[in-house]
């Protein structure tokens, strides 16, 4: 399992809005599939207002979210 960095946007009403967050995947594509999972459920949003501008491999020493920490702890 590898750390990933996602930078982006998805369409919130009329705006924009823009998010960063760390997660936890096998791979990238794994690691798209749970940003659009996510935010579909939380938010709402379609994948197509799903944008994805980066999606980068990180250190896992580098994150602050919980779920990085928590899957990592023993490491």
């Amino acid at each position: 399992m590898k750390v990933y960095r996602a930078v982006g946007f998805f369409r919130q009403g009329k705006t924009n809005q823009d998010f960063s967050m760390d997660l936890v995947a096998p791979d990238e594509d794994g690691a798209r599939e749970k940003i659009m999972s996510n935010f579909g459920s939380r938010h709402g949003a379609k994948r197509r207002e799903i944008t994805i501008q980066s999606l980068e491999t990180i250190d896992p020493s580098e994150s602050s979210a919980p779920v990085v920490i928590s899957h990592f702890r023993n490491n």
